[in-house]
């Protein structure tokens, strides 16, 4: 464990920058789970819609550091090509 001042702000710092990266994470995990559960369901407007909403939620993790933009764009083609698929 740290001792000196900074260290221990520091180390409160990361943990807060921990939390919040495992929510961002979550939140694009969860946005991409809706797109295929929508499409599984069969609903066909509703998976672009969602699929939109999941798009925007890659992009701002990607915006925030969470994830590297090339693994955000990847996921959003990838996506797309399923929604095109549906």
């Amino acid at each position: 464990m740290a001792n000196h001042k900074q260290a221990l702000k520091r180390y409160r710092q990361s943990l807060k920058a921990n939390a919040n990266n495992i929510r961002y994470r979550t939140m694009m995990k969860t946005a991409v789970k809706k797109v295929v559960a929508a499409e599984e369901a069969g609903q066909k407007s509703e998976v672009e819609a969602v699929a939109r909403k999941a798009e925007s939620v890659i992009a701002h993790v990607a915006s925030k550091g969470v994830i590297p933009k090339r693994r955000a764009s990847r996921k959003i083609s990838r996506l797309a090509r399923r929604v095109a698929a549906a």
